[in-house]
């Protein structure tokens, strides 16, 4: 059996980064599967970077954590990035949909606010 793939936008990214943030044990559950081998995390760099303008320091971070693998922000995503914008998304949700959305690597969409990836075409998980 396969591991889940999870993406981290900047909320979850933020709950990890803050041990008294509330969500802090539900989110570092998903880092301690990707300890043991049974999934992986994935953190956009541009969500990471948007969360760090509210949390300085979370970037450096999530960076330093070993078993998270920080997506590039490539020119495929700031295609996506810039159609999203346009229809009024957030700099810091536009790369965790485009990290998230339905690909051959399915991916799962970690978050506290799954109100600002409607109509996306990706299914957060909260």
């Amino acid at each position: 059996m396969a591991g889940v793939a999870v993406v981290l936008d900047h909320t979850t990214a933020g709950a990890l980064y803050d041990p008294k943030d509330p969500f802090n044990e539900a989110v570092a559950a998903f880092y301690v599967q990707a300890c043991g081998g049974l999934g992986d995390l994935y953190a956009p760099v541009l969500s990471l970077t948007a969360g760090d303008a509210e949390r300085p320091g979370l970037l450096g971070y999530i960076k330093g954590l070993r078993f998270i693998r920080i997506e590039a922000f490539d020119t495929d995503a700031a295609v996506t990035a810039t159609e999203l914008l346009r229809f009024g998304h957030s700099w810091a949700a536009v790369h965790a949909i485009h990290a998230a959305r339905p690909s051959p690597a399915h991916r799962y969409l970690l978050t506290l606010t799954p109100k600002a990836y409607a109509g996306t075409g990706v299914h957060p998980d909260q």
